[in-house]
């Protein structure tokens, strides 16, 4: 995504030798988010997409790249990782962990409607019913041992109401009970421009950065907090309804997940608020590099603490 290590045509030229890809016609950078550095690359063969792993170290590669392909292998809109001639799915480009992928034929969607809500709801319950089979686990990296990290990191950044905020729903969340809830695989960053669709269908799913062994439910939390919001981080009943229905449809939600559904949400706000902050004030160095504005998950956090959001799927749909 943002490029933090450049990477030149000679370059690539001989990290593709290992790969049964083709000659390269083109490289380009892609401009957009904060993790890792992505690149378009054009062969005489396909079209794929470069990535150099940033944060992730190569210990834990394994689990989101054999992931991608076990997700593409049962049927879900995941682009595939190429292995290399001895069946890797990255190796080191100009000192990174690198790898290639499969470049999806989609857009993502700016404004999504009622209809991609529900088409990325069933996408989403597709990919957990599938996570169940996969066998390797990997603690989130964003989990709450991180957010009391974070937090002790960005405090003599916030003002005092952002302060009572955040230490308030730091306690909250700590005495909060989630071993019950079904887990496996998440995706762990379903935002809108993690999703690339063709026409009205989702084409692909991309970006697994920050997948994780972690909650289902949470999962769902994130992405709803992303899709189904108006300008004030408010929930719009009509895309949340539709994307909740879709996926309780396919992998209907067990109770205990239902009864966390406010708390989750909270969990998925105050995750990203705190990535948002730590990022806005502890910047790595790097080029074209994206900062996301923190006030955004903010003021969705303060909406959830102060008006919890009931599972709202009627009874027909309920697992």
């Amino acid at each position: 995504m943002s490029v933090y290590t450049p990477v030149t045509t000679v370059d690539l030229d001989a990290w593709l030798t290992r790969y049964a890809v083709g000659g390269l016609d083109d490289l380009a950078p892609i401009a957009a988010g904060i993790e890792n550095t992505n690149y378009f690359v054009t062969t005489d063969r396909g079209r794929y997409v470069l990535t150099l792993y940033e944060r992730l170290p190569a210990a834990e590669l394994p689990f989101y790249l054999n992931l991608m392909a076990h997700l593409a292998r049962s049927g879900v809109a995941v682009p595939a990782p190429i292995p290399d001639r001895t069946g890797s799915l990255f190796s080191l480009l100009n000192g990174k962990p690198a790898g290639l992928v499969e470049r999806v034929e989609g857009s993502p969607i700016d404004a999504p409607d009622a209809a991609h809500c529900a088409e990325v709801g069933g996408a989403l319950a597709h990919l957990h019913l599938a996570s169940k089979a996969y066998r390797p686990r990997l603690a989130n990296r964003r989990g709450p041992a991180w957010w009391r990290q974070a937090a002790r990191a960005v405090h003599p950044f916030l003002d005092p109401a952002q302060l009572t905020l955040l230490d308030a729903e730091i306690d909250f969340q700590a005495g909060f009970d989630r071993s019950k809830l079904p887990k496996g695989a998440i995706h762990g960053d379903l935002f809108c421009d993690n999703v690339l669709f063709a026409g009205s269908r989702v084409a692909g799913i991309i970006d697994f950065g920050f997948a994780a062994t972690d909650f289902f439910a949470y999962d769902l939390a994130i992405t709803v907090n992303d899709w189904c919001v108006d300008d004030t981080g408010a929930l719009v009943p009509e895309l949340a309804g539709a994307m909740l229905a879709a996926y309780a449809a396919r992998r209907p939600l067990e109770h205990d997940e239902r009864a966390a559904w406010p708390s989750l949400l909270r969990a998925a706000a105050l995750r990203f608020w705190l990535s948002r902050l730590y990022d806005l004030h502890l910047p790595r160095a790097g080029e074209l590099v994206h900062a996301h504005d923190p006030s955004h998950f903010e003021r969705i956090l303060r909406l959830r603490a102060a008006s919890p959001e009931r599972w709202p799927v009627p009874e027909a749909h309920r697992g």
